[in-house]
């Protein structure tokens, strides 16, 4: 008794072998459309929340550069019995260089002048804070400008 399959005597037309050979070759323009379509949906969710934390560190920057340069404006102004006269001023002694406003510039950074009764030498008014010179608005509908530390 023989056991076998029917299958294994089973011989394949050319024309059954060429139709699945070109199914073989590549993705229907459907199969195309939808995975195109699944990556703009991923994107259009992955590209706003990139960018709002982009966002976020950026801010998170300046309060830090805000922190930074107003703590060195009042260590000069009492080790030097002055304040400064300048952001230029603290450098090299109490920071490396002046930090960027949120701006990306370093120039943007608007200072507030000391009062002359507070004033070590009324004649020289000098710096009293720092604040940035963004006309901007943060994610938390404060101007940046308002900022201080």
């Amino acid at each position: 008794m023989r056991f076998g399959s029917k299958a294994r005597n089973f011989k394949a037309s050319n024309a059954a072998v060429a139709k699945l050979r070109v199914r073989d070759r590549g993705f229907t323009l459907i199969e195309l459309i939808v995975v195109m379509f699944v990556i703009m949906i991923i994107l259009a969710i992955a590209v706003p929340n990139y960018t709002h934390s982009v966002l976020l560190a950026k801010e998170a920057k300046l309060h830090q550069n805000l922190a930074t340069l107003n703590k060195a404006v009042q260590e000069y102004s009492l080790d030097k019995k002055q304040a400064p006269q300048s952001l230029s001023d603290l450098v090299p002694g109490y920071i490396k260089f002046v930090p960027e406003d949120i701006t990306g510039k370093t120039d943007t950074w608007k200072t507030e002048p000391e009062d002359s009764e507070d004033a070590y030498d009324p004649t020289q008014i000098g710096i009293k804070s720092v604040h940035s010179g963004s006309d901007e608005i943060s994610t938390k509908s404060d101007p940046y400008s308002s900022w201080t530390h």
